[in-house]
């Protein structure tokens, strides 16, 4: 007898009917991003949660990494795509734009989902309700506020963005240029590009901090089924050794035995389109070798060497003296000192590193999230033995960096693979592959001595840190190095010796993050001088205020400073600081107290100094522009965009120097086949040093195009189609692009321009010009403190920062909200314990629920050194926020926190050894 087939069960996404064929207990994830290309449900963690993967079915959001495909069959799914409607933005989409709430864009579908959900149930939430819809969700860029403000707003009619004249850019609050497919779920991440054909890449891993290894079978792990390739350190055909300091390369892309590093790769399997990337069984033995994580221990006499060659563990070090500090110190009416300690930070960065690999002709093609693609392109072919212009890199979208994507990750596993077979490949990190295997915010362990006159004058410093950086060097020697600059603060010292040393352990590599080991000294100098403004009986921002630097001024390293702007910071902050200290007060005065005489309130502050770009180094950047035969200005803009804003404060920069609208421009890049190189996206550079060689491109364009005119003096530029139309005291020249010969570039005009920071070696005391240009800031924090309970709640910040200029001030906001957001996550929460929080779940970050409200103030000092006056702001944003939280937590309590974070059971402690005292 015959039995009628058993339909097959189908699910609707957006509204299309898709049949459900396979395991149905496959992730609803993998079928929408393998299956059917959705890839604007991104996945940032497989363990729900990051919430990035956020989807609605039939209408309630859920975490598709946490849905098994049979759960949703006859139902209704809508991802991110599903939002817009005949190509038009949904209402929300449209209010994430006109607030600027996406940065890097990663976390941006899985918000926008769950705004869906709220907005459906309360089309205008409150708050509180956003917050609350919101708190599955993490993001790591902006700080929450611009995302509740646009869910909040999404009731509101949708108004196009303002037109900006020529000339008019620069200040301009203009919307991300590169918005709109980030708010679309278009964008293409790092694992949204697969190639035809691509074999999948799994690394095998060390799941030991130090550990001896021999592998058994691999040709017959390689016969199996489905595997299309395994490679060890043997197979790698260059220079297998790594690191963005080339004088201190010590890392293997795939490591001998023995392995250094808990989630060491140690070797690379490949696996044929379809096939499941399962490596159980992987033949291979461990042997666990003894190993150190303290950096004091690992410095002593007769500890093991993590490196043969670095005799004490001893990396390198920083050092800056100036004056006789000692002799100072002992002349001074007061002197504070404690030792400070902070904890290795994770970027938590929700996009895991991911990327693929292609050959066109006899060129190595890497599509990958990075910060560098030039100093990618560079160490990718030293590794694989090819000459550099056979490398290619085309950086993805990146969801956040902060530092960590600066060092390459899997671009020569990649290259290897590709180069092995022929054939196409990807990879994708797990969680537990980014956060075991990356880069970390170095741990310090610090020892200062500040001391000031009677007036509260400082007279003088003493700072000895010891920087763990891990198990190789990364950007250890940059941290080492910059620190002692910056150890002052932005204050008048007229004496100072600071030495700063990187310390090799058997814990993650240290790198770069968000401040490269400022924040970590800012901590130690601010909290002292909290301690001497209380011996002098000055009120604590005024002590700053009476130390703070002014035009003319010269600081440690012997530096003349011509524009400071924390003067000026500090001073805006002043009518803030009284409200808020009248607030605590009133507070803590009433009779039972808040929180039934438990809660303390208390407010802090603390300011900050960066120098932008690299220390005492070249630190080039080239920009090039161009006008097309059909009439568009084309920029070919190098400088990585991961969500600070580059793409379009660059654009802006050039656009007012040339002289045209930004309606008039598009862009090209990153690319290294395409886009001279702007340098690394780090050490908030891209302003100001990318900045200048974008306001001198389109200068020079723009007088290429007079002489082409034959026209001298002021002059308007406006395009007409394939015309351009140079007009001036009562006359017009008219320019037939399409009749120009093209240039060398391939333009009808074009023109590239490069520039360099003037900077002076340090020498043997420090003494030099490290930085070209310096960036300020302060910051207040207010808090709540349970006295019972140790628990600490940030109710609001206020931050003035100097910008020189403001090229964009919704961006500038943007980025101050998001820093502030990681400095809270250094002072409350994030600890990376290896082995123990390797995942999004037991690593604590910031949600919407943490975040307070946060009041921004920007100052305009003008920096002659930078674009129209311009200075950068990414770094300096983070530095402040932690010891100001620090110091209202003392303002309240009465204790002192001097170990980061300030974990409940840490604050209580310091309570009870304040109440002992």
């Amino acid at each position: 007898m015959n039995h009628p087939a058993s339909p097959v069960p189908t699910l609707r996404v957006n509204g299309r009917p898709h049949p459900l064929t396979g395991d149905p207990r496959r992730r609803l994830s993998d079928l929408l991003r393998e299956d059917l290309g959705l890839t604007g449900t991104k996945v940032g963690c497989d363990a729900g949660d990051c919430g990035a993967c956020t989807v609605l079915v039939d209408g309630a959001p859920v975490c598709a990494c946490l849905t098994a495909a049979g759960q949703v069959a006859g139902a209704a799914v809508t991802t991110v795509e599903g939002l817009a409607e005949q190509g038009r933005l949904s209402a929300l989409q449209a209010s994430f734009l006109r607030h600027g709430a996406a940065q890097c864009g990663i976390c941006t579908p899985g918000m926008l989902m769950a705004a869906t959900a709220l907005l459906a149930e309360a089309p205008r939430p409150t708050r509180a309700e956003a917050e609350a819809a919101l708190g599955g969700v993490l993001c790591r860029c902006t700080g929450y506020a611009k995302i509740i403000d646009a869910v909040c707003d999404a009731h509101a009619a949708d108004v196009a963005a303002p037109e900006v004249a020529a000339g008019a850019a620069v200040g301009a609050p203009l919307r991300r240029l590169d918005g709109l497919p980030k708010v679309a779920g278009t964008d293409s991440f790092g694992a949204d590009h697969v190639p035809a054909g691509a074999l999948t890449l799994v690394a095998i891993r060390s799941p030991h901090h130090h550990a001896a290894f021999r592998f058994g079978d691999l040709a017959g792990f390689a016969a199996r089924p489905g595997v299309a390739g395994v490679w060890t350190a043997a197979d790698v055909p260059g220079v297998n050794r790594f690191g963005v300091i080339p004088a201190f390369a010590d890392q293997p892309a795939l490591a001998p035995s023995p392995a250094r590093l808990r989630g060491e790769a140690v070797a690379l399997v490949a696996f044929a389109p379809g096939a499941e990337p399962e490596v159980d069984g992987f033949p291979i033995e461990w042997a666990p070798l003894a190993h150190e994580l303290d950096p004091e221990a690992a410095a002593a006499e007769g500890a093991a060497r993590v490196h043969p060659d670095r005799p004490g563990n001893h990396l390198t070090q920083g050092f800056v003296r100036r004056g006789e500090a000692g002799p100072a110190l002992a002349a001074s009416a007061h002197v504070a000192a404690a030792r400070f300690q902070t904890a290795f930070v994770e970027h938590a960065y929700i996009e895991p590193e991911a990327g693929c690999a292609w050959l066109e002709g006899d060129t190595l093609v890497i599509r990958a999230t990075t910060q560098a693609p030039v100093m990618d392109q560079e160490e990718t072919a030293r590794i694989l033995g090819l000459p550099t212009e056979r490398v290619r890199i085309i950086p993805s979208a990146v969801g956040g960096g902060f530092g960590s994507k600066l060092d390459v990750s899997l671009q020569p596993l990649l290259g290897l693979a590709t180069l092995a077979t022929g054939l196409p490949t990807r990879m994708t990190y797990t969680r537990w592959d980014s956060m075991t295997s990356t880069t970390k915010r170095h741990p310090a362990r610090i020892e200062a001595r500040i001391g000031c006159d009677a007036d509260g004058r400082v007279t003088a410093m003493e700072f000895d840190g010891i920087f763990d950086t891990g198990v190789y060097a990364s950007w250890g020697p940059t941290v080492a190095n910059r620190v002692p600059v910056h150890a002052t603060g932005p204050y008048r010292t007229p004496a100072m010796i600071a030495r700063a040393r990187a310390i090799h352990t058997n814990g993650p590599s240290a790198g770069a993050f968000r401040g490269f080991g400022v924040p970590q000294s800012a901590i130690a100098q601010e909290v002292l001088y909290d301690r001497l403004s209380a011996a002098v009986g000055l009120d604590r921002l005024q002590f700053r205020l009476r130390n703070a630097y002014v035009a003319g001024d010269v600081t440690a390293t012997g530096q003349v400073l011509t524009a400071p702007g924390i003067h000026q910071c500090l001073t805006a902050l002043v009518p803030h600081w009284d409200r808020a200290v009248a607030e605590a007060a009133a507070a803590n005065a009433e009779p039972a107290g808040p929180g039934g005489g438990t809660i303390r309130r208390g407010v802090g502050i603390a300011s900050c100094w960066y120098g932008c770009g690299n220390t005492s180094l070249p630190n080039p950047s080239t920009i090039r522009v161009g006008i097309s035969a059909a009439g568009r200005v084309v920029l070919h803009q190098g400088a990585t965009d991961i969500g600070q804003g580059s793409n379009t404060v660059i654009t802006q920069i050039c656009a007012d120097a040339l002289g045209l609208p930004v309606a008039d421009f598009d862009l090209i890049g990153p690319d290294t086949a395409l886009t001279p190189d702007a340098g690394k996206t780090s050490a908030s550079r891209q302003t100001f040093v990318s900045g200048r060689a974008a306001q001198a491109a389109g200068a020079a364009l723009r007088a290429g195009i007079l002489r082409a005119a034959g026209v001298n003096g002021a002059t308007g530029l406006r395009l007409e189609g394939a015309t351009l139309v140079v007009s001036g005291e009562g006359t017009e020249h008219r320019l037939d692009l399409a009749a120009l010969p093209a240039d060398a570039r391939g333009y009808a005009l074009s023109a590239e321009e490069s520039y360099d920071p003037p900077t002076a070696p340090l020498d043997a005391d420090g003494q030099g010009i490290p930085y070209a240009v310096y960036g300020y800031g302060a910051q207040i924090a207010e808090v709540a403190v349970d006295m019972r309970l140790g628990t600490v709640k940030v109710l609001r910040m206020t931050a003035a920062h100097d910008l020189g200029r403001v090229i964009n001030p919704q961006l500038a906001e943007g980025q101050i909200e998001g820093g502030i957001a990681q400095g809270l996550g250094l002072a409350l929460m994030e600890e990376y314990l290896p082995g123990r929080t390797e995942n999004l779940h037991d690593y604590l970050i910031p949600t919407t629920g943490d975040m307070p409200p946060v009041t921004s103030i920007l100052v305009e000092v003008p920096e002659p050194e930078g674009p129209f006056g311009a200075r950068g702001l990414g770094e300096h944003v983070l530095i402040p926020t932690a010891p100001a939280i620090l110091n209202a937590i003392a303002d309240a309590t009465g204790a002192e926190i001097t170990r980061v974070p300030a974990l409940p059971h840490r604050v209580l402690a310091a309570i009870a050894a304040k109440e002992r005292a």
